[in-house]
């Protein structure tokens, strides 16, 4: 699973990736700041099972802080998106291209409204954003659609057997966008063209369908950044109503920076999420201020930063993971005396036999069983794995 950061230029995308991973990634107010993508590791949390079990875990990746556990997560930070990246202006080949990888996208808006469509800075409040989140699906929506209409061809010549055929087909020439073949055929159910052979679809169905397809196969969810400006709150209430079906989430990306940079130097306690942190020593008046600032305007107004909120909307409710404790019945140690050391993040209706393939393919081919040890209840190969269920694999061989 790949989460990609996106946005126009100098709608702070680049902050709010380095807040996610505390990477020390360029930030400028100008366009093309980024050019090549950065990758980064995030956190999710979960609540950890070790609590039930009365033992305190070991991590091999992430950490553990009072049995939330922080699973590991990956970022990549793309070129920023200026009108006609679809055509390749701007640096559209690159954003489309790093695009591709994502299995979810995060739409970083500048919600102060102080950026233009270009990425330029302009008077706050100037501009509304509801253009951007309309500009960047647009942008998305044609790359999908030339991408369609260039292999348009290939799916014409696979005879019109059955809708399986041509959703194969389909899935097969699309895999370069990210669509599989469980996309492919949501779109095309969704929009009643199952029946229909290619050659009838009309220039507005085709259209449609890249739309659909860019919909389910790239679900967003927009970070309204800055929200701890003045004219960020209007516009923050402003994008929820315009856009009632979207997922939007304020957020300030410069005051979890800030904050994780003050924990990092060991002047403050804190952890991602949190809706308050603890001073450990002495600060300057500046950095009194700037905290009490944070404190005040972001973290007791919104209830946190919003940048832990957004990737854990991103990873559980769009893409609509679950975490999956490793473990045995007869202990949750491993070989080197770690407890519960990992946690997976695992698509929707995974099994019990699709979990032992993630563990190893040894486990999934000699599969004879798997137990829940929260219950010890042994159950099938089929059986669809639930949000942090402690699962024994028990193979031959």
């Amino acid at each position: 699973m790949i989460i990609g950061v996106v946005g126009k230029p100098s709608s702070g995308k680049s902050t709010f990736f380095n807040a996610a991973t505390m990477l020390d990634v360029a930030m400028a107010a100008y366009p093309f700041t980024t050019i090549e993508a950065n990758k980064g590791i995030g956190f999710v949390r979960v609540e950890c099972a070790d609590k039930e079990f009365g033992v305190q875990c070991n991590p091999r990746t992430g950490f553990c802080h009072n049995h939330i556990r922080y699973v590991p997560v990956e970022l990549i930070d793309v070129a920023g998106l200026v009108p006609g990246a679809h055509e390749g202006k701007g640096m559209g080949n690159q954003f489309l291209s790093d695009l591709s990888r994502a299995d979810v996208l995060i739409h970083v808006v500048d919600a102060s409204g102080s950026t233009n469509e270009k990425g330029e800075s302009v008077e706050a409040g100037s501009h509304d954003p509801a253009g951007d989140i309309k500009f960047l699906e647009e942008e998305i929506d044609l790359w999908f659609l030339g991408i369609i209409e260039k292999n348009w061809l290939k799916f014409n010549k696979v005879p019109f057997e059955s809708k399986t055929k041509l959703v194969q087909a389909m899935a097969q020439n699309l895999s370069g966008i990210g669509a599989d073949e469980l996309h492919v055929e949501r779109a095309i159910d969704l929009l009643n063209l199952g029946e229909r052979k290619l050659n009838t679809w009309t220039q507005e169905e085709k259209t449609k369908f890249a739309s659909k397809l860019r919909e389910i196969s790239k679900p967003i969810v927009v970070a309204a950044n800055k929200a701890d400006t003045p004219t960020a709150k209007k516009f923050v209430e402003s994008l929820k109503q315009k856009f009632p079906k979207k997922m939007i989430i304020p957020c300030s990306g410069i005051a979890e920076l800030t904050i994780k940079r003050a924990a990092k130097e060991g002047s403050i306690e804190y952890f991602q999420g949190d809706k308050t942190f603890k001073v450990l020593k002495e600060l300057s008046q500046k950095q009194k201020a700037g905290l009490d600032f944070i404190q005040k305007n972001v973290l007791d107004s919104y209830g946190s930063t919003g940048v832990q909120e957004v990737l854990e909307k991103a990873v559980f409710e769009l893409l609509g993971y679950i975490a999956i404790f490793p473990g045995g019945t007869k202990g949750l140690t491993d070989s080197q005396g770690r407890v519960m050391p990992d946690c997976f993040l695992m698509p929707p209706h995974t099994t019990a036999l699709g979990f032992a393939y993630k563990l190893h393919t040894d486990l999934g081919d000699h599969f004879i069983r798997a137990i829940d040890v929260k219950t010890k209840l042994m159950v099938g190969r089929d059986h669809e794995l639930k949000h942090r269920n402690v699962i024994e694999i028990v193979h031959s061989g």
